[in-house]
């Protein structure tokens, strides 16, 4: 089974070759949108494909793997959505100063519905890259190093802003409790 660098490199002579991209990748990339922009998961993941594929030749190994890639596609075409949008941003929406919130998801990963309040207005009130690495980790599985290359900073620049971010939640919910995210946040 040819790894996703190989086939990514096949695909600018073969482009039957990066189909088996799509099939590894849509599932996650889906859900990427899907906890981000609910109503327009669906478009917004055919936009990441096209990008990707378009971009294919862009793809530089040595920033990190194809799937780190895709998700830096995907975030990009997230921000193009949200740009085009006439909405709040993400972390008034989260912040809870929307109706239209589109991080609604952002509630079903929390243990306790108690802390769902302070967990939106903690995750809001966090710089955006910290945010993203947290969501991209504890939502989308995504290695500190594959979130790192997402985001495009160092990987020990993001586990070190993780490790910020996580003692900003737990300081706010107290030593005792848990991280109400599920995911490896290490």
């Amino acid at each position: 089974m040819a790894t996703d660098e190989e086939l990514l490199a096949r695909s600018g002579t073969d482009a039957s070759a990066f189909e088996p991209l799509v099939e590894r990748h849509s599932t996650a990339l889906h859900g990427y949108f899907a906890r981000r922009a609910p109503g327009a998961a669906d478009d917004l993941l055919a936009e990441a494909w096209l990008r990707a594929y378009a971009g294919r030749g862009t793809y530089d190994a040595a920033r990190g793997p194809v799937r780190a890639w895709l998700f830096g596609v995907a975030r990009n075409v997230l921000a193009a959505y949200w740009r085009g949008q006439e909405r709040p941003s993400a972390a008034a929406a989260l912040a809870g100063e929307s109706s239209s919130d589109p991080w609604h998801a952002v509630d079903r990963r929390l243990d306790a519905a108690a802390v769902a309040p302070l967990m939106r207005r903690m995750l809001a009130e966090l710089p955006a890259v910290e945010r993203e690495l947290l969501l991209l980790i504890a939502w989308e599985q995504l290695s500190p190093t594959e979130a790192a290359a997402v985001v495009g900073v160092p990987a020990g620049t993001a586990r070190s802003r993780l490790h910020r971010a996580r003692t900003r939640l737990r300081a706010a919910l107290g030593p005792s409790a848990p991280l109400p995210l599920t995911g490896d946040l290490a």
